[in-house]
């Protein structure tokens, strides 16, 4: 191999490395005590808590790296959890109508249930209340507001 290709074959591993590396999404496994109630302490803790469970459980839904600028659809949900972990109900409170991108971020906390238990200091009445926002791309995948990284052009 002669000097020119070994350099164009460095620079090319390079970049493939490079790529693999930029825009990763390392899922957090949120703290829980042994009977898995969360370690947070706050509300918005706990809320980015769930936001990283939900993106490991539906991990080939979301998008890895930033959004667009024109997001195909922002969806907000508010989502109900009891002291034990389990998804009491959840609604659509915003949307464009795009029924696609509501039913899969419905789905997507349907299919996270069961959460780690909030802390007895988080319950209001015995239950948490989150809102969460998606940002859905034009191929349908998301990324929550609370952990997403900035939009292009942003």
């Amino acid at each position: 191999m002669g000097t020119m290709q070994l350099r164009r074959c460095v620079v090319g591993l390079c970049v493939l490395v490079l790529a693999g590396c930029a825009g990763k999404l390392e899922p957090t496994v949120p703290e829980t005590t042994r009977d898995g109630t969360s370690t947070a302490d706050t509300l918005g803790e706990y809320k980015l808590a769930l936001a990283h469970r939900i993106v490991a459980v539906n991990s080939t839904k979301v998008f890895i790296g930033r959004p667009q600028a024109l997001l195909r659809s922002v969806v907000v949900v508010k989502y109900v959890v009891d002291a034990n972990g389990s998804l009491v109900r959840s609604e659509i409170m915003r949307s464009n109508r795009d029924r696609v991108t509501e039913a899969t971020a419905l789905a997507s906390v349907k299919q996270t249930a069961p959460f780690p238990k909030p802390a007895p200091a988080l319950l209001r009445g015995g239950r948490v209340e989150v809102i969460e926002t998606w940002l859905f791309n034009n191929d349908g995948r998301f990324q929550l507001r609370t952990i997403a990284e900035p939009q292009m052009n942003e």
